[in-house]
């Protein structure tokens, strides 16, 4: 096995040479608007995971994930040769690519904090005009027939 520190290394430098083969040398137009944005490798630092986004082309296009993934699984085998040719080492990972949902949860968090806020504004305009329960002040304080029992006592 390969030390760990290794394997994180060799998967930031396959991020590296995938991102650039992928923007300069591979002529893919399903590929355009790809970025690579994270990478992982097995221990025995035979296998490698590439985990990828897909942006569309502006801001109104949904992204094709369908036709990336297709571009991708086309480019595995010259995306491997050049990761081999990059790395040096005596066996090339085999590449896996995967989707990233990092965006998908990042969004999903997003309207969970504007749900929250919105509960909380909520909350906010109740409370403005509402008063207390009970009593202003609900510690009482001692009733005289208690101080006469006192000093009675004493």
């Amino acid at each position: 096995m390969a030390d760990p520190a290794r394997a994180r290394k060799l998967a930031k430098r396959i991020s590296t040479i995938v991102a650039s083969a992928i923007d300069h040398e591979i002529k893919d137009p399903r590929l355009d608007y790809v970025t690579i944005t994270d990478a992982k490798v097995t221990a025995d630092l035979h296998d490698a995971t590439v985990y990828y986004t897909v942006r569309g082309v502006d801001l109104a296009t949904e992204p094709d994930f369908e036709s990336a993934a297709a571009g991708l699984a086309k480019a595995t085998g010259v995306l491997r040769s050049k990761v081999g040719a990059g790395t040096g080492v005596r066996f090339t990972p085999t590449l896996t690519f995967v989707a990233d949902t990092v965006p998908d949860a990042a969004r999903h968090m997003e309207a969970l904090l504007a749900r929250a806020r919105a509960a909380d504004d909520e909350v906010a305009k109740t409370r403005e005009g509402a008063s207390h329960a009970g009593e202003e002040d609900p510690y009482r304080e001692a009733r005289a027939a208690d101080d006469d029992a006192d000093a009675d006592r004493d």
